[in-house]
């Protein structure tokens, strides 16, 4: 046996040895992991297990190779690797089987994700930067089969622009050292299947850059097998097409065995070193894995695989093949094998334990209280022996859990409705505060908490010094070029944002006069065009993707919801990517490019903002706003206001738009209009029609649909009009009802009304192709008119007699 060359020297053959059985230990306190968390799961001590056996080796030999500035981009079957790379405790593996909501017990997610979603603290308990250099880092996990794959993208491209924008080479050292980091992506030979693994690796070959992918190979997706999944049964073999030639770019490919550990090592050494020093993406296809317990918690693998395939799976378990090349080189005995294994058996039986232990403590001094509480209410209540009976079946609950609780504590305040006791407002005092602390536990986060808050940022209005009007996307233009001067670490990209400077001009000149690296065009292809603009934001830059219009956005909204949005709550403010998401839609006429679907965009999006601005000075303010905070954001500008005139700020970089605040954009006394976005101007023309006949109409401009109306300007109109219409143009009961619910049931509207509230929106199908098409489908002038004149007729009919 030849001893091991390390980059510097040899070391000696102990050294080597010693190296080896570390190793090993690891693999089996792995597995044991993996073989206990299923039996947690199964005896009711957590809801749902999903682990990484199998896969131990290849997540080993990776690790070696991965430094602090790193990324992983994973998926659930990692637990070796994060146990390799230190960033993750057998102990906080099972905190975060039982869900405990802390972060000292479980830093990932604070029992928010379930096992095995694992994510390191790129932020301070303040949602300040770390230094990622000092860390070895790991985005926050998502379960969506290939989800993790564009962000991946993303990761990698930081890399290639940290090394090639010459701005960032100071003030940026917390997050990057000359571009030399890379992104490990991980990802089940099964999943391969998604459409998002497709579009990433396509544009990681474009993009060229440093992306170490592994698959994952079991042969199986849950119990369906490769035949089913993959053309010829063989990812790899579909994958030559991207394998790089003399010709041109492409990846670098490796196909190797998951239980072959000298290979793996060598194989993650090679892929390690192309990828950081040429910066070219590189794929591992590790083959022959397999998967002792099946997917999940949720059934058996002996359900779906033969005799045969479980019999093999026996016989090249990479454990099980790592000792028998370890006794075959001498490198130890079986008895020291047995030892290891005896050990991590032991090691982990007691982190187990520890883990439950503290998951419990945490809430035995609630239970406790609870208990004195209930006790002295005992003392003063006709209901004694109810109480009593709820007293002991929380004293004979072992393992309680929060919910059980808060059952026990309303059961009991229901029965005791009609008392009034000093006991009674102690426990309705105890129970309001364990309420804020449970929002804190399970419901903080959504939004940024930082000082850095959108919602934090004041108006600065523009300033005019003349009249002089341009088309509003001169507006634009000028202010990205003012932000693109001034901000060396924000990007522009999208569908045709570069050489044309976007289809409606709003970036023209500025790929020119800043670069293809500030200023770039992508493919079609907007999942990982989001993907691109997470993992860049998750490394510190401020990226703005640009989706070209509107309805292309839902080939980005999985994308959007399921990874950005959630990200800082799904960590518990432990990672944030600022990406600002700029888009444009609404009135253009036609089936597509024409339609709003904000309904299903801002129900999909919560853990975003989402900004409707009227005009391009308005976008403009939102956009600077944004660059000044740190929560994503997605911008709709109106398609059809870039040739409309607008007065040009002489304070273009300076103004700033207030997220979630609504502006009165015409006062009146007998109703109250609201409404965003391009519609904004249908509702402005037709109130001035309604203003001719006596009926006042004061228009407000949400401006923000996400977050909505903070200052509650609109209750304020309604107390005064005692009426209200909610405008737009998405599908019935779309974002004007969210609106109505937002408004009357949150901000209490509802008693001040004198009439019905009324929604007014397009038609239930996509617009109709012309002038006609796009009259008769969406609101229009006469129509708002209409429905606004019935219900101001239907209150005062003397005055208001019948139109038709």
């Amino acid at each position: 046996m030849k001893q091991k060359k390390t980059k510097e020297d040899n070391i000696s053959f102990n050294q080597f040895k010693e190296l080896v059985l570390d190793d090993f230990e690891l693999a089996c306190q792995s597995r044991e992991a993996s073989l206990l968390g299923r039996r947690e799961v199964l005896t009711g001590k957590a809801k749902f297990g999903i682990f990484g056996d199998g896969k131990e080796l290849a997540q080993i030999a990776m690790a070696k190779v991965f430094k602090n500035g790193d990324f992983r981009s994973g998926y659930y079957r990692d637990q070796t690797f994060m146990f390799a790379i230190k960033q993750l405790t057998i102990e906080q593996f099972f905190s975060q089987l039982y869900a405990h909501p802390d972060l000292t017990a479980e830093p990932s997610s604070a029992g928010r994700q379930m096992t095995s979603h694992f994510a390191t603290r790129s932020l301070n308990e303040n949602g300040e930067w770390n230094n990622l250099m000092e860390m070895k880092n790991s985005a926050a996990d998502v379960s969506c089969t290939a989800a993790q794959m564009p962000r991946l993208v993303g990761l990698a491209q930081a890399s290639k622009i940290y090394r090639n924008n010459s701005l960032l080479k100071k003030g940026f050292e917390k997050f990057s050292l000359n571009g030399n980091e890379i992104a490990f992506g991980t990802i089940g030979n099964a999943s391969t299947s998604e459409g998002l693994f497709f579009e990433s690796i396509n544009a990681a070959g474009v993009l060229q850059i440093p992306m170490v992918i592994s698959i994952w190979d079991d042969e199986y997706g849950i119990s369906v097998e490769s035949k089913y999944q993959t053309t010829k049964q063989d990812i790899s073999e579909i994958l030559k097409g991207f394998q790089r030639d003399k010709k041109g770019d492409g990846f670098e490919m490796f196909v190797v065995k998951g239980w072959d550990y000298v290979a793996l090592c060598e194989v993650y050494q090679k892929a390690s070193d192309i990828a950081r020093k040429k910066h070219i993406p590189v794929f591992i296809h590790v083959k022959e894995m397999t998967q002792p317990q099946g997917h999940s918690t949720s059934g058996s693998h002996e359900r779906y695989k033969s005799k045969e395939r479980l019999q093999w799976e026996q016989s090249y378990d990479c454990i099980k093949k790592m000792e028998d090349w370890m006794l075959e080189n001498n490198i130890t005995n079986a008895e020291t094998i047995q030892k290891i294994k005896e050990y991590s058996k032991k090691k982990i039986l007691e982190s187990k334990s520890n883990a439950w232990k503290n998951f419990q403590n945490s809430k035995k001094d609630e239970v406790q209280q609870l208990i004195s509480l209930l006790t002295s209410l005992a003392k003063e209540s006709e209901y004694s022996s109810f109480i009593q009976g709820q007293i002991s079946k929380l004293k004979n609950n072992l393992e309680p859990f929060r919910k059980d609780i808060f059952i026990i504590t309303k059961k009991i305040l229901r029965e005791t409705r009609n008392e009034n006791s000093n006991a009674k407002h102690a426990l309705i005092n105890w129970l309001n505060n364990q309420a804020n602390a449970n929002k804190n536990r399970y419901n903080s986060h959504l939004y940024s908490q930082s000082s850095r808050s959108p919602i934090n940022i004041n108006e600065v209005l523009p300033v005019y010094n003349d009249t002089q009007e341009v088309d509003a996307r001169i507006i634009i233009r000028d202010n990205f070029d003012l932000i693109l001067k001034n901000h060396p670490e924000v990007l522009i990209f999208g569908e045709d944002s570069g050489r044309i400077g976007d289809v409606n001009q709003g970036l023209e000149g500025l790929q020119k006069k800043y670069g293809e690296i500030r200023v770039s065009d992508t493919g079609i292809r907007e999942a990982t065009i989001l993907g691109q603009a997470i993992g860049m934001a998750m490394r510190g830059l401020r990226p703005i993707a640009e989706i070209q219009y509107l309805d292309y956005l839902l080939y980005a909204i999985q994308t959007m919801s399921d990874d950005l949005a959630s990200l800082h709550y799904r960590t518990k403010g432990g990672q944030k990517a600022p990406v600002i998401v700029r888009t444009r839609g609404h009135r253009l006429e036609g089936i597509w490019h024409s339609g709003s679907p904000m309904g299903m965009i801002i129900n999909a999006l919560r853990g975003m903002h989402v900004l409707v601005p009227r005009n391009m000075t308005k976008a403009a303010g939102f956009y600077n706003s944004l660059l000044a905070s740190d929560d994503p954001a997605l911008l709709i500008e109106c398609l059809n206001g870039y040739r409309l005139k607008e007065k040009l700020p002489e304070n273009l970089s300076r103004i700033r738009t207030p997220i979630g605040i609504s502006e009165i954009t015409k006062e009146g006394e007998d109703i109250t209009l609201v409404t965003y976005g391009s519609t904004w101007r249908v509702v402005m023309e037709a109130a001035k029609e309604l203003a001719v006949i006596g009926i006042n109409a004061e228009v407000i401009d949400v401006q923000s649909l996400l977050p909505f109306d903070l200052n509650n300007t609109i209750l304020k109109s309604i107390k005064k009009t005692n009426k209200v219409a909610f405008i737009d143009e998405d599908v019935p009961g779309g974002t004007t009802a969210y609106m109505m619910q937002q408004v009357l049931e949150k901000q209490g509207a509802y008693n001040f009304l004198d009439s019905k509230p009324i929604s007014i929106s397009s038609k239930a199908h996509r617009p109709a192709y012309g002038d006609d098409g796009d009259y008769f489908s969406k609101p229009n002038i006469e129509n708002i008119f209409d429905l606004i004149y019935k219900l101001i007729h239907e209150y005062n009919p003397k005055r208001f007699s019948n139109l038709y």
